[in-house]
């Protein structure tokens, strides 16, 4: 649409379970402007929600992110909704607890044997989710994604090690197995085995991953949306109830405000290396000693533009599995109205600091708290 962008597009989405119909509606809004990211980078329900886009064609992203967000609503056999606000909510929650999500998880019943019961690794958790393989089989064509589309970057905890591994579509193929590991949250579902090893969810060491946009080999200009389901920012806590629900923004949002100004400081010092470079006489500028110097210098630049999800009406902590069809939708429209509404801006668009290598766009607190 004559758009004018910044370099690679690149689409970041956090964990978070229910929470993430939001990123659903993050897309729908990039999709209308004609805006088609290149790299998608994931994080649990993000790594789901990014193989649903990098595993279909242009035409076919949004309609599979609908199915997939329509499979998952949870419908409570009986609705309360008029006399009783708040209260279907509840009951979804309760149905989602005891029976799982059709298409998602499902209970393991020999999880509740016994602490010290032989589930085996694989089994290890309290819901299965043989139900998301048959889904993802359905809804996701991983040949598509190992052909050179969108490039696909999904990360997962080593369980051994601790360590963040990410599996990129650009250095390895990619299947089911690396979107259900990303995904594999203990100790509600067992962790999954790849190449021998076994991996759990990557939002337990990071469940932001814009750091794999800064730390790429070759870097490149770059617009990235980070979409946010977890509020780094809050009020402090006066009931239970606001301690249950402030601490998993705390712990979920991964400390993303420092991260981003620690990255702001590196690229800021990679250009200043690259200006100084530059003003070296040209007579020394091709010796060994400069040009690996020089090396660690770039110009790169990449625009931030953070997003972030509402808080809604009598949200507590277990919003992550509300997948209500109220909730699913309201989520859905909020992060269609915060897009439409920073691609208005295009506040990348301008003149900038030439020395700045990561500019921040922030949503927060400028955007409505949710769409009409």
């Amino acid at each position: 649409m004559g758009r004018t962008l910044p370099g690679q597009v690149v689409l970041v989405l956090q964990g978070g379970g229910a929470l993430g119909s939001y990123q659903a509606g993050v897309y729908q809004a990039l999709h209308e402007a004609g805006i088609a990211p290149d790299w998608v980078i994931g994080t649990s329900i993000g790594a789901i929600n990014a193989s649903l886009i990098a595993g279909n064609t242009l035409q076919d992203r949004l309609p599979r992110l609908r199915e997939f967000w329509k499979r998952m609503e949870q419908r409570p056999i009986f609705s309360f909704a008029g006399g009783f606000p708040g209260f279907s909510d509840q009951l979804s929650y309760w149905s989602t607890v005891a029976n799982g999500i059709p298409g998602f998880f499902k209970p393991n019943l020999l999880a509740h044997a016994g602490a010290d019961f032989p589930l085996g690794a694989e089994q290890a958790g309290y819901y299965s989710t043989e139900p998301l393989k048959q889904t993802l089989g359905e809804l996701v064509d991983f040949d598509l994604v190992n052909s050179g589309g969108p490039r696909l970057t999904v990360g997962a905890a080593h369980v051994r090690s601790s360590m963040m591994r990410y599996f990129d579509s650009r250095d390895c193929s990619l299947g089911v197995k690396h979107v259900m590991a990303s995904g594999a949250l203990p100790p509600a579902f067992p962790a999954v085995r790849i190449d021998g090893e076994l991996y759990w969810d990557g939002g337990i060491l990071s469940n932001t991953p814009t750091e794999v946009v800064f730390d790429d080999n070759p870097r490149k200009d770059s617009l990235i949306f980070a979409v946010n389901m977890w509020n780094p920012s809050g009020p402090e806590p006066t009931t239970m109830a606001e301690v249950l629900n402030r601490q998993k923004d705390v712990q979920y949002s991964s400390r993303i405000a420092s991260q981003i100004v620690r990255q702001q400081q590196a690229h800021r010092l990679r250009h200043i290396i690259g200006e100084l470079a530059a003003r070296i006489p040209e007579s020394e500028r091709n010796s060994d000693a400069v040009r690996e110097l020089a090396g660690y210098g770039c110009k790169t630049r990449m625009h931030l533009v953070r997003l972030l999800a509402p808080q809604l009406d009598r949200e507590t902590h277990t919003k992550d599995i509300d997948f209500s069809p109220s909730g699913i939708m309201q989520r859905w429209h909020a992060g269609h109205a915060h897009t439409k509404a920073v691609l208005d801006r295009s506040p990348w668009v301008g003149e900038f600091d030439p020395l700045s290598g990561v500019i921040l766009h922030d949503q927060i607190e400028i955007m409505p708290a949710a769409a009409e």
